[in-house]
């Protein structure tokens, strides 16, 4: 059993207010070397501001009580659930690795530094799950998947020598096959006796590595004990909840008819039958059902290196979108989803081919399409926070769209936003404030109703329920299922590297190394898969489930 001098941080009596409430409230944490403390709970309950306060950090404005204390030696690193924030977007990733490991080789003979500093990068990268290094060093971080941002600052944490990593949703947005080895990575790093504090909504990877766990709820800890006891034997009311409803989703029982007679899930993952419209859609020729949306011989490509070296990202020969209808793209992170959702959103201009709108090409750069043409594609990111304007208040910033877009008064749009909000969960009171002020799944259902304001055909969903707990990710999943429902009108393109959330959908497209290896309908590819790739994925997802619930 470790002693008191073993601690590498503790809290205690940690209260956070800001303006007058209290975001945390009364939170003791024990940090222990070669242990894995997990943070579980909800969206908003605060287990983001207790990890940030290990490294001394509060939101703005903050009044803090309690203590933190850090004895002995050694940084605090930081993986952040959107790494994108904290990784300089005017750096390449080689300089933003090679900045930390030059401080790690300055003892050594001046001959020696370069080829030592570039095996500590490479080494990192690799304990990441970074493959291609060399590829991925020459770009910069906008170029890289929301999955390799993650990994990229999980490189910067283990460069750092960090006695404690703070890892803040380190699987969010990522594949079963790379979540399953930033599980192995995260227990490596532990069996060198780094401490790690583990803040997830995804209870699986709990499950499969944390020695402690505390469950938060409103700022306070309702829970905490031993993994094993609090699993199988939990004592508060709002853990069972948590554990129910992750059980749930997992077991396919989320209520929601997105996808209906089409999907069966891969193995064990059993979902509801789809309805007769959809069945009777997905039936009808393409010559008859013209596609919404239509990609053509689409070829995307980066830029970067010293020599201007151009590298193809994706490749995807044709793809049909119909009214009505929900795509999934899957993949590994990295393998080319959000290029793809960017290309058809006017965000990524470098590429061939075409992208055509009820049959009428749109201009590859958002600048040149219309406002209809921007209207009718619409794209939900998968960090909504960093999509808001922190200094003005939610209403006024979705209002904002159908003002700019559909030339509404403001009047109109304002009361036409909180009619739209109000629909999603989210009242009057709430979205007057600034973003600073909603929880993660308040803005992500926020960032939705903006979209909606445009009355798009198509709506591009990246990640979005990524980084959430299940029970805001399955509001969140039954707010799309109805949209599709109840629009005619309107195609949902639903980015994501969860098989249990492309389940929903009528049909999967399936993405490889940027290569559009496998599509068809979603019953088909979950339990017929044709590509090794997609077999390999809900194989490896199979076992995960297995491991964790063993």
């Amino acid at each position: 059993m470790s002693h008191e001098t073993d601690l590498v941080a503790e809290i205690r009596d940690l209260r956070v207010e800001i303006a007058g409430r209290a975001i945390v409230d009364g939170v003791d944490l024990r940090v222990l070397p070669g242990r894995v403390t997990g943070l579980v709970g909800a969206s908003g309950s605060g287990k983001t501001t207790t990890g940030l306060a290990l490294l001394g950090e509060y939101p703005a404005g903050a009044r803090v009580t309690g203590e933190v204390l850090r004895p002995g030696d050694g940084p605090v690193g930081y993986v952040p659930q959107h790494p994108a924030a904290v990784l300089n977007p005017a750096r390449r990733v080689s300089a933003l690795l090679d900045d930390i490991a030059r401080a790690q080789v300055r003892h050594l003979p001046r001959a020696q530094r370069r080829t030592a500093l570039r095996e500590r990068v490479l080494e990192a990268l690799a304990a990441a799950q970074l493959p291609d290094a060399d590829a991925l060093l020459r770009r910069y971080p906008h170029q890289l998947s929301g999955g390799q941002q993650q990994r990229v600052a999980l490189a910067q944490a283990l460069l750092l020598g960090a006695r404690v990593i703070v890892a803040d949703e380190p699987t969010t947005g990522q594949d079963a096959l790379t979540k399953s080895g930033v599980v192995d990575q995260l227990a490596a790093v532990a069996a060198r006796g780094i401490a790690v504090v583990l803040l997830s909504h995804d209870l699986d990877v709990v499950r499969a590595l944390a020695d402690e766990v505390l469950v938060l709820r409103a700022g306070r800890v309702v829970e905490s004990g031993p993994a094993p006891r609090l699993w199988h034997a939990p004592r508060h009311e709002w853990t069972r909840r948590l554990l129910t409803e992750h059980g749930t989703a997992l077991a396919g029982e989320s209520g929601t008819d997105m996808a209906q007679d089409d999907v069966s899930p891969a193995p064990a993952r059993p979902v509801p039958d789809r309805p007769a419209r959809a069945q009777a859609a997905e039936d009808t020729p393409d010559l008859i059902r013209p596609p919404v949306l239509r990609v053509s011989h689409l070829i995307a490509r980066h830029h970067g290196g010293a020599r201007r070296r151009t590298t193809t990202v994706l490749r995807a020969p044709h793809l049909d979108l119909h009214a009505g209808e929900c795509l999934a793209v899957v993949g590994r992170s990295g393998s080319g989803k959000t290029t793809l959702a960017r290309c058809l959103a006017g965000l990524h201009r470098d590429h061939d081919g075409e992208i055509l709108l009820d049959g009428t090409a749109l201009p590859r750069s958002l600048r040149q399409r219309s406002r209809a043409q921007l209207a009718a594609v619409q794209y939900v990111f998968q960090d909504a926070r960093a999509a808001f304007d922190e200094h003005r208040p939610v209403l006024v910033q979705v209002a904002r769209t159908a003002v700019r877009l559909r030339g509404t008064d403001e009047k109109t749009a304002t009361d036409e936003a909180l009619t739209t909000l109000a629909s999603l969960g989210l009242p009057d009171g709430l979205v007057r404030r600034r973003p600073g002020e909603l929880s993660g799944g308040e803005l992500q259902r926020a960032a939705l109703a903006r979209a909606l304001l445009a009355r798009p055909r198509v709506l591009v969903c990246d990640e979005i329920t990524s980084g959430l707990d299940t029970v805001t990710r399955r509001g969140i999943l039954d707010l799309l299922t109805a949209l599709v429902r109840d629009r005619d009108d309107l195609a949902l393109v639903l980015i994501t590297h969860d098989l249990d959330t492309a389940a929903l959908a009528h049909r999967i497209a399936v993405l490889d190394a940027g290569e559009l290896v496998e599509q068809g309908p979603a019953r088909r590819v979950l339990t017929e898969p044709r590509h090794p790739f997609t077999a390999a994925l809900a194989e490896t997802i199979a076992r995960l489930d297995t491991y964790t619930r063993a």
